[in-house]
């Protein structure tokens, strides 16, 4: 992916939420812009609107007013249809509870979103065994979650998103059950496919742990942009 490459472009974005007779402000007057490889975090305490941008980028939301970009569609002219589709071959998603499908085994759990993109069986196994080997569970395929540690778990779901190599991955805490070895571990697995795929990284996090590998942190608090800051890498 192009590194200058604009991916994501938020303007002037408001989201409000009925709360009894009155309204809930979540975000308030959002303006950022991401290039395509960005390794980056809304970083915030509960309740600052990190998950709600979250959603709204990845499509699962609208805005109530002003624009959402994501490759250049504005998430709030999207129909359900063409919002999923978007999803579909564009964005990954890894959650803090994995969301795996508890019958289904580790290669099972990540084939699911090709079978939606109707890819051919030799091309569905290889991308598997692609993106399982990234994470470094080429021995867990037959494994069912029940079967595997948190850490694990969270591994199977960092394939699963990244296997039909989306441009943009989003992490909602992803590190939030993860013990602290763990939590590195994953981590430096997203580093890496960050590097190895150009993928663009977006995290909502108030994990320290996660906060130390990002390489621009921008804090929200109160539904509004505090600071935005680019970390050097030493």
């Amino acid at each position: 992916m192009e590194s200058n490459k604009t991916v994501i472009e938020i303007r002037n974005l408001v989201k409000t939420f009925p709360m009894g007779n009155r309204e809930f402000t979540a975000l308030n007057g959002i303006n950022l812009t991401f290039t395509g490889g960005e390794f980056s975090g809304l970083v915030g305490p509960s309740g600052s609107g990190k998950t709600t941008l979250l959603n709204i980028i990845g499509t699962l939301d609208s805005p109530t007013e002003g624009e959402a970009l994501v490759m250049r569609h504005s998430v709030g002219k999207l129909s359900q249809k063409k919002a999923a589709h978007l999803r579909n071959l564009k964005i990954g998603f890894i959650f803090q509870t994995f969301n795996l499908l508890p019958v289904y085994s580790a290669l099972e759990n990540v084939e699911f979103p090709l079978l939606l993109q109707k890819m051919n069986a030799a091309s569905r196994k290889k991308a598997v065994m692609d993106a399982l080997d990234w994470v470094g569970l080429a021995d867990k395929v037959r494994s069912r979650p029940a079967q595997m540690s948190g850490g694990e778990c969270q591994r199977v779901a960092i394939a699963r998103a990244i296997v039909k190599k989306p441009e943009i991955v989003l992490a909602d805490e992803p590190t939030a059950n993860l013990d602290a070895e763990n939590s590195h571990h994953i981590l430096q697995t997203m580093v890496k496919l960050n590097k190895e795929l150009g993928t663009t990284f977006l995290f909502a996090t108030h994990d320290e742990k996660v906060i130390g590998y990002l390489r621009r942190i921008i804090k929200l608090y109160d539904g509004k942009v505090s600071s935005d800051e680019i970390v050097t890498v030493k």
